[in-house]
């Protein structure tokens, strides 16, 4: 996950134009060492293999976003199958985004000790393990355990990608390769839920969910023997301390936030909930208290601190968390909402995303291409505006099912994905425009993280928003309610636009 990698993990579509593919830029700030190798000449031989170095890129950037996507039309038949119940529902998609979230800054600073090549293949290796025991588990509790551990192995290998391809690709050459990633990766984002809900739907062998996962273990062993034959080999710079105290300070306070969000509602809310969500805001400060430390003495901290001065950056840190929570929980509940409220099938509710996809795409490319450039943090605002409009049609559509199509909401949907991908396209590269070339690598790698765990936060919030309407039998009123915090949500996000820096960093900057 990258470049920040704008994928709206497991909502998205749209792919930041103007930053390093998703999943690649990632990696927390390099050492001098590990940056000096990562702008110097790679060795002749590696050129030679570069674009089938890129295709294993994007193969593992690929596997991951299906698997952030695909299950969210899965929910019935894991009922069905393993009797989750609404709760672990939310696990298993949610899950995968927290732990990736939380290990993605550590997965960079291995990359930069041991070397990107090892940790890649280790990470593709470890992401098809947990894939193909994802495909067998037998309880929903032990799937929920593999997600989990599926989710870290993602964060071990993706953010190896932006180095790996610098050591592949001369100078010249790495603009062709951004291209390349950017449209694939997004169309990879629209048809996730389109081909997890055809696997589910053909339940071939009898397989149904299982093979949304058991479709990463033929590609995942294809990619690692291709891998280990064409990577190159990068030495990691052993000087470097992997600051464990930190890693582990982040992966705490990621669960404390998201633990309370997805039980409470079960649990009634005790006071456990809001106790654990105060202690994650704290976590997550002294995340940053103990990064200033560990650089005044003489430490390798996990991010560069600098980037927690800035105030434009931390605004940005915020609005990234409103925008990916909102957008990412209401997908989630637009696909259950048709599958648990109006029956519809996987293949059907995958296919229903098709409207929101095709604005996210379109939003996307206006942005990347033209907008973001021109407009700067305006293109947020106006992103936002649209996306605001087609969440307020689809509240409004709501208002009568009786003979419910999904052409009544198409316009909003259209109007959501619009507004998405004129964000999305552009809100990365906004917010770095606020940190120091130095500082680059580490700020987005913070972005990604905050990304990927907002996802899993809003997951939790709006599907069990969702979930409390359709256990007293009102989906439609639980999806409107989805869509109202999701409006709230977005208006605060709004309302923090003109404190983001007012245009994006440059292309190849940093």
């Amino acid at each position: 996950m990258t470049s920040p990698d704008a994928r709206p993990a497991p909502n998205g579509s749209a792919v930041p134009a103007a930053a390093a593919p998703p999943g690649t830029a990632a990696a927390p700030g390099a050492s001098p060492a590990q940056a000096a190798q990562a702008q110097g000449a790679p060795p002749a031989a590696a050129f030679r293999y570069r674009w089938l170095i890129l295709a294993v890129m994007l193969t593992a950037e690929i596997m991951d976003l299906l698997d952030s996507t695909v299950v969210n039309v899965a929910g019935p038949s894991l009922e069905k199958s393993l009797g989750a119940d609404s709760t672990g529902l939310q696990w298993v998609i949610g899950g995968y985004a927290l732990t990736l979230g939380a290990g993605l800054i550590l997965g960079g600073r291995l990359g930069d000790r041991f070397g990107r090549r090892h940790m890649f293949l280790a990470g593709l290796g470890a992401f098809v393990v947990t894939s193909l025991l994802c495909s067998i588990a037998p309880t929903i509790g032990l799937l929920i355990a593999f997600r989990l551990l599926q989710g870290f192995a993602a964060a071990l290998l993706l953010p190896q990608g932006l180095g790996l391809l610098r050591a592949a690709f001369p100078p010249q050459d790495m603009g062709k390769a951004f291209a390349v990633f950017g449209p694939v990766f997004g169309l990879a984002g629209i048809f996730g839920p389109i081909i997890g809900g055809a696997l589910i739907q053909a339940d071939l062998a009898g397989t149904g969910w299982r093979a949304v996962f058991l479709i990463n273990i033929p590609i995942g062993i294809a990619a690692f023997v291709i891998a280990l034959i064409v990577l190159p080999k990068t030495v990691g710079d052993r000087a470097i301390a992997i600051d464990l105290l930190g890693a582990l300070i982040v992966i705490v306070s990621s669960a404390l936030l998201v633990l309370p969000l997805v039980q409470g509602q079960a649990a009634g809310w005790p006071a456990w909930t809001y106790v654990s969500m105060v202690a994650s805001v704290a976590g997550f400060y002294l995340f940053t208290v103990q990064q200033r430390y560990s650089a005044k003495r003489g430490g390798t901290p996990l991010v560069t601190p600098g980037i927690f001065r800035k105030r434009s950056y931390l605004v940005g840190l915020a609005g990234i968390a409103l925008f990916f929570a909102s957008s990412v929980g209401a997908q989630l509940v637009f696909t259950l909402f048709l599958q648990l409220g109006q029956g519809f099938d996987a293949g059907q509710a995958g296919a229903s995303g098709i409207p929101l996809a095709i604005g996210s795409l379109i939003g996307g490319a206006l942005s990347g291409a033209v907008l973001a450039n021109k407009l700067g943090r305006s293109v947020l605002q106006i992103g936002a505006v649209i996306q605001l409009a087609g969440a307020a049609w689809l509240v409004y559509s709501l208002a009568d099912v009786s003979s419910f199509t999904l052409w009544q909401l198409v316009p909003g949907l259209v109007l959501a994905g619009l507004g998405s991908g004129l964000v999305i396209a552009a809100l990365f590269n906004i917010i770095l425009g606020s940190v120091d070339d130095a500082e680059v690598g580490s700020a987005s790698g913070v972005l990604t993280a905050v990304q990927s765990i907002a996802s899993a936060a809003g997951v939790a919030v709006l599907g069990s928003i969702f979930f409390a309407a359709l256990n007293v039998g009102d989906p439609s009123a639980g999806y409107q309610n989805a869509l109202i915090t999701q409006i709230v949500l977005l208006v605060v996000f709004l309302a923090l636009t003109p404190l983001f820096p007012r245009r994006a960093r440059p292309e190849g900057d940093g």
